[in-house]
């Protein structure tokens, strides 16, 4: 299994950016799909999940301006942020949780100017 996260850039503060992460190779047994993001000199961190029957959750810091999706014909989850802030610069990594273990993506950069 394989992730590729693409999406990341430079944006105002205020603007919008999508992420995806598209998958590959035989998965079995999802359990979840995560969006993690590691600022710098900080710690990574959790942003949200989305599980097979389609709930989802968010770390409270980015409820409400973040949305995380998926298409399953495209085998890719997304990450909508909308009304970013500076304080979401970091970089952003994408993981799969099945029953046979996680598997992280190679992450992709998001910097928020103010």
């Amino acid at each position: 299994v394989q992730l590729q996260a693409s999406g990341g850039g430079l944006v105002q503060a205020g603007g919008s950016l999508r992420l995806s992460c598209a998958t590959s190779g035989r998965i079995i047994g999802i359990k979840a799909m995560r969006w993690y993001r590691q600022a710098p000199d900080k710690e990574r961190e959790w942003v949200a999940t989305i599980i097979p029957n389609g709930s989802v959750n968010y770390a409270d810091s980015v409820e409400g301006r973040f949305t995380i999706s998926r298409d399953s014909a495209k085998r890719t989850v997304y990450l909508q942020m909308n009304t970013l802030e500076p304080e979401d610069t970091a970089v952003y990594y994408c993981n799969i949780n099945t029953v046979y273990g996680s598997r992280w993506g190679q992450g992709t950069l998001v910097t928020v100017s103010s």
